[in-house]
């Protein structure tokens, strides 16, 4: 992966709420924004900013099932300041609202639960989880690492 892909990720990762521009990515590693977002598709096989919408639904989720925030709060928390468009990327990454999965997650306990908006431990990744998956097989950061053996456990 280019060192200039993994700077990015890293940088991603560090703040998720987005309070940086693509365009600020991109001066950082000295490229253009269509070069950034070129190079990044390449290796990530997403745009950037798909992907760091992936990580604020799973940074999302993780409030969701260790924290006691309201939505609207964790919708702040991920950088989304409108609700309902943090409902609706949430609901398309897992399949329920933030609310229902916090209390399906509760209800069916966090040791039986795999994270893709059910309790069934012999259901499939979710689509994030794939992509996710997908992306941390190509890397070599270290924190991507360790979400591939999450997943592998998980599943």
């Amino acid at each position: 992966m280019d060192k200039r892909v993994e700077k990015i990720i890293q940088m991603m990762r560090e703040d998720v709420r987005g309070e940086l521009s693509l365009t600020e990515f991109a001066q950082s590693v000295n490229l253009s924004v269509w070069r950034l977002c070129h190079i990044f598709k390449a290796d990530v096989g997403m745009p950037p900013i798909r992907y760091l919408r992936l990580l604020r639904m799973e940074r999302a989720k993780v409030l969701l099932e260790s924290s006691f925030l309201s939505v609207k709060e964790i919708a702040f928390q991920v950088g989304l300041n409108d609700e309902s468009h943090f409902v609706r990327d949430f609901k398309s990454t897992y399949g329920y609202s933030p609310a229902l999965y916090r209390s399906r997650f509760r209800s069916n306990g966090a040791e039986e639960h795999n994270g893709n908006g059910n309790g069934n431990s012999e259901a499939k990744p979710g689509k994030l989880q794939q992509q996710l998956l997908r992306v941390a097989k190509q890397s070599v950061l270290p924190s991507l690492q360790l979400m591939v053996c999450v997943f592998s456990y998980l599943n």
